[in-house]
């Protein structure tokens, strides 16, 4: 009776593991027919959204690094010798052009006017006293009374006298001037630097006295990549037509604050060599500077607008690939399947890939969902890049 029991429950166990098998059996069958989106196996699909190519206008524009510059840094020195009295102007104020900055001791260049006078006045004395004497021995030679030596002795005095007299003069105004250049003046508009010596200083002709930093109008001093043609090309064409305000690169600047100057400047400069050790071109952008918010030596950006395209198409950079022939976009046909095409790339302007050949007004551009896509596959539009959940126009009516 026990064997018989012990037999019976052997069937039942292995009754209960075939069904286990079965049943694990049925349950992957569902879910391999489950994943393969039905009983058919077919898969749904894949979404992507798309954005329909409209041509446009393109302002192609590059920021440089640079470094504002007055617009011409002139050291202020002295044109005479003497003991330095009095300067004039508070260091760091703006001064205008003839604007007086220092005060040398005049009592040296008076007193060498005064001699030079006076040295002027026996010049003029002795060509008067010459000229009296040449007219005597002139009529005394034309009666025969005196030989002709003696009348070019007479002739000589008084050519001589004449030059004694011009360089008299010259001793004069070249006094005059050293007395004029003991009030030494801005030769230019500008702010000034601190003074290089102090009041009671001797100093002598040629000593730096201050430096003025013209700051209307302000340069900006930048650096062109080697390879960049374009702007170098242009900034020399404006070069050669000055004037003609067709044919001006025009340039903004950024301040540090990352705010657009107000006044928009021109590129003036490109140097014709390349700097051997940065690879790099010099070039120099001027900007009006009427209200002295730029400051010399301050770091800034320019911004320069190099070309404009026109009837050229835009998409989002993430929609461009590579194909065996080079980049590439999908484009979705009428029947919803996509195809390659092949594209002209232009330069990225704001995030945005141009392309200047390859796409035709109205092409629906695929511009998410290109991971496994492939030509003829058939795709179903989520939505067009613009549009809302509902598929309404997010833009709105204009």
């Amino acid at each position: 009776m026990l064997s018989q029991n012990r037999s019976k429950s052997a069937k039942t166990g292995a009754l209960i593991v075939v069904a286990a098998f079965l049943f694990a059996a049925c349950s992957n069958d569902d879910k391999s027919s489950s994943s393969q989106g039905g009983p058919g196996g077919e898969q749904p699909p894949p979404e992507v959204r798309i954005e329909t190519a409209e041509p446009t206008r393109v302002e192609v524009k590059e920021e440089y690094a640079g470094r504002a510059r007055g617009a011409r840094e002139v050291e202020v020195r002295a044109r005479t010798q003497g003991i330095l009295e009095e300067r004039l102007y508070d260091e760091g104020e703006l001064v205008r052009e003839g604007d007086a900055l220092f005060r040398i001791d005049r009592a040296p260049a008076e007193a060498a006017v005064q001699g030079a006078e006076a040295r002027l006045q026996v010049a003029r004395a002795e060509l008067s006293q010459a000229q009296r004497e040449w007219s005597r021995i002139s009529s005394l030679y034309d009666r025969g009374a005196i030989s002709e030596r003696e009348r070019d002795s007479a002739r000589s005095a008084l050519e001589l006298a004449r030059a004694n007299q011009a360089v008299a003069e010259a001793g004069l105004a070249q006094a005059q001037l050293d007395l004029d250049y003991t009030e030494v003046t801005a030769p230019v508009s500008g702010a000034t630097s601190l003074e290089d010596l102090p009041e009671g200083s001797l100093i002598q002709q040629g000593t730096l006295l201050t430096t003025i930093v013209q700051h209307n109008p302000i340069h900006v001093r930048f650096a062109l990549p080697e390879n960049d043609a374009t702007i170098q090309r242009r900034a020399r064409e404006a070069m050669a037509a000055s004037g003609d305000e067709d044919s001006t690169l025009s340039a903004v600047l950024i301040t540090v604050d990352g705010e657009a100057y107000e006044h928009e400047g021109t590129v003036d400069f490109t140097a014709s060599t390349l700097d051997p050790r940065t690879g790099t071109v010099m070039a120099r952008a001027v900007f009006p500077n009427e209200d002295y918010h730029i400051v010399p030596g301050q770091f800034v950006r320019v911004r320069i607008q190099l070309q404009t395209l026109e009837d050229v198409f835009t998409v989002p950079e993430s929609a461009v690939g590579q194909g065996p022939e080079g980049a590439r976009v999908f484009v979705v046909g009428d029947d919803n399947q996509v195809a390659s095409r092949y594209i002209t790339l232009g330069p990225v302007v704001d995030g945005r890939q141009v392309i200047t050949d390859g796409l035709q007004s109205g092409d629906r551009v695929v511009i998410s969902g290109m991971v496994a896509l492939r030509d003829g596959v058939e795709v179903e539009v989520a939505g067009e890049d613009g549009e809302d959940e509902n598929g309404q126009d997010g833009k709105g009516a204009e």
